[in-house]
């Protein structure tokens, strides 16, 4: 929203174009790749639904100083973060709000999801998780740290190829009241119609970095089965009921993937601790959460969210491993 003409340009010559991205990378690798793990792989990846607390949660890992993440300082040079960063090595700008209007503030150091467009630049290439290997390197190489971390809701399709690639990494789900965290979801969707509605750049931007979570480009988590209005709170309802079922049944039994519930996460002083721990953190995070959770009177299906309260239950039962 805040970008000129130039740099609109430059975004949709370097996001819209797939050889443009590779080539990118490429020469990345080319440059700044070195074939060798910097360490046993103990990253963090966060993901699951959004509105979740899932950025809050990015944000405090990534203030820790032990990991390294994609920042807006690569943008738009998401594959080539260390020729970006000799490029521009010191990127200012003044913290603003995010398009989500939700009083979370960011400026280019900011952390933030952009590692799916390595994933839709890959997405027909089988050799896709070496090279997300040696994407990661480059990330770490650029920070000079050796644990990676990332937010990425559509990851929980990967939890099993992630796991493989790190089996010392973290998978973190976080989840929170289906009633609340569904009438959030439409809440941003409605609010990104509007913003794309009158800036088509904002459309454009979203499908770059494979943000269909909301707004007119929205793409279903799960296939839609009884609820298909993307206006009305049971779809998105509907959606958490498909995806927090399908992450618990498939994959429960993963040892380094635990499930993280945001009511206690805001409540439980020593649920943080826990989480600390359980991440091998070796500084103290001071976690600024506050449960925002309303009492909704607007028309949702009783049945479905019945189903959707029984599984908030019982993935609060698994929470007890951290």
């Amino acid at each position: 929203m805040n970008y000129n003409f130039i740099q609109k340009k430059l975004h949709n010559i370097c996001l819209n174009n797939n050889f443009i991205k590779k080539s990118l990378f490429e020469l990345e690798n080319l440059l700044f790749y070195e074939q060798k793990e910097p360490n046993e792989g103990n990253h963090v990846f966060i993901t699951g639904l959004p509105r979740s607390g899932t950025t809050i949660l990015l944000e405090n890992l990534y203030n820790t100083n032990e990991f390294a993440s994609l920042t807006y300082a690569e943008m738009p040079f998401i594959l080539s973060p260390n020729l970006i960063s000799k490029i521009n090595p010191n990127p200012k700008i003044k913290k603003i709000e995010r398009m989500h209007s939700d009083g979370i503030f960011y400026d280019l150091k900011s952390p933030e999801a952009f590692e799916e467009v390595f994933f839709l630049t890959y997405k027909n290439d089988d050799e896709w998780p070496i090279k997300f290997k040696k994407y990661i390197s480059l990330i770490l190489k650029k920070n000079n740290k050796h644990r990676y971390l990332s937010k990425n809701n559509y990851n929980f399709k990967r939890i099993q190829k992630l796991n493989q690639l790190y089996p010392n990494a973290k998978i973190i789900i976080p989840f929170r009241d289906p009633l609340n965290q569904s009438f959030s979801m439409l809440n941003q969707h409605l609010n990104f119609i509007k913003k794309q509605q009158k800036d088509k750049f904002i459309l454009n931007y979203m499908n770059y970095l494979g943000h269909f979570e909301f707004g007119l480009n929205h793409k279903s988590w799960m296939e839609k089965s009884t609820f298909t209005d993307l206006k009305n709170v049971n779809y998105w309802l509907e959606q958490w009921y498909l995806s927090y079922d399908f992450i618990m049944n498939y994959f429960k039994p993963t040892k380094n993937l635990f499930f993280l519930c945001y009511e206690k996460f805001c409540e439980n002083k020593q649920y943080q601790i826990s989480l600390k721990k359980r991440l091998d953190l070796n500084s103290d995070i001071n976690f600024k959460l506050s449960n925002t959770n309303k009492n909704y009177d607007d028309f949702y299906d009783i049945k479905l969210y019945s189903q959707c309260k029984k599984l908030y239950e019982d993935l609060i039962s698994l929470t007890e491993k951290i």
